[in-house]
């Protein structure tokens, strides 16, 4: 059973809502019923919305009128404008929370004239009617979600949602086939060769028309701040996956393994979950395995051996590349990553990409 001391509502009950029950059940008009107190309708009618506050003397009027003592009525007033207050603060930390000024910089919401008005934009974005449904649908973030390491930066759980729910209204845009889990293993195969592409206006588009006619609507959405987020995958619907990256890292090499370790996810694992990449928790178990499969996808196991062989020069790396059919930044990153060469070495293999 719930202790009542910490029982905290996430909404305020005026105390008009417990005045209006009991004239409804005694039959008391509006009219009658202010009569009664000594009040206007026009005040009985503020009262009954929680906008009329309740003083000494009208609480003496509500306990001959209507019953229960003074103090009731006078704790019950205090105990709603206490709410109201905690309510009013937990909605403006909300907003404050949210990488405003960045959803309006990257044109996911339009600009308001005031900043009274932030509130309001921000539900329309999330499409929810107060910040109570919000906290229900995204606020469990740290629970709710799996999440990939990344000790050197800071995320927010509400800039983490912002860029979901962008992710989330770019996949309902997209024309997308059932799902289909064997035809995606085909197409990662037959995509593989787009890591070579230089410029992601030309691959990108082959990357969504791919994945969306095997039911993946994959979604490029820059992070906002607050947001360290590399990739991200959920089940939208029961025959739609949405796939989400960010391009983070702005390199050809973290670009692709995110988009593979995402791929990983969506074939191994389960679709009742979310899984987003570049969040300060473990690994898990899950995450190793998306890391295995997008490794062995870009660099088949029987390659690998020969991969850590390779002679430290950006000739042997290109040509190793080539026969891979992968991009030479690729061949540089699992080497990195590998410990064979330096971080600072053979970058200039990968490309580096721009957000326009």
């Amino acid at each position: 059973m719930p202790n009542i001391d910490t029982f905290c509502p996430n909404w305020a009950s005026a105390p008009g809502e417990t005045i209006g029950d009991i004239l409804r059940e005694r039959n008391f008009s509006i009219d009658e019923f202010a009569v009664r107190i000594g009040q206007t309708k026009e005040e009985v009618v503020e009262l009954l919305y929680g906008r009329f506050a309740i003083t000494i003397g009208l609480a003496r009027q509500l306990e001959r009128v209507l019953g229960g003592s003074v103090e009731f009525w006078m704790a019950r007033d205090f105990q709603y404008h206490l709410q109201t207050a905690n309510l009013e603060e937990a909605t403006n930390a909300w907003v404050r929370d949210l990488p405003f000024a960045d959803m309006v910089r990257f044109g996911w919401i339009e600009p308001v004239p005031k900043r009274s008005e932030e509130l309001a934009a921000c539900l329309r974005f999330f499409d929810v009617p107060n910040v109570a449904v919000w906290h229900r649908l995204y606020g469990s973030l740290e629970q709710k979600f799996l999440f990939r390491a990344s000790a050197a930066f800071e995320s927010k759980p509400a800039a983490v949602a912002a860029w979901l729910r962008k992710g989330e209204i770019e996949a309902k845009g997209m024309k997308c086939a059932p799902w289909s889990a064997q035809g995606f293993g085909v197409t990662l195969m037959s995509v593989r060769s787009l890591t070579r592409e230089k410029d992601p206006k030309h691959f990108v588009p082959e990357l969504q028309r791919a994945c969306a006619e095997v039911g993946v609507a994959v979604a490029i959405v820059r992070s906002p701040s607050g947001c360290r987020a590399s990739g991200a995958t959920r089940f939208v619907a029961a025959d739609r996956a949405l796939l989400l990256l960010s391009f983070r890292y702005l390199s050809d090499d973290q670009f692709w393994f995110s988009f593979f370790h995402e791929a990983g996810h969506l074939l191994l694992h389960s679709h009742q979950d979310v899984f987003i990449e570049g969040i300060e928790v473990p690994d898990s178990a899950a995450e190793n395995e998306a890391d295995d499969f997008a490794t062995r996808t870009l660099i088949p196991p029987q390659h690998m051996p020969e991969l850590l062989r390779l002679r430290q020069n950006k000739f042997a790396l290109a040509r190793f590349a080539r026969r891979m059919g992968i991009s030479p930044g690729i061949v540089v990153g699992q080497l990195q990553h590998h410990g064979k060469i330096k971080h600072n070495h053979f970058t200039g293999l990968k490309k580096r990409y721009q957000w326009e």
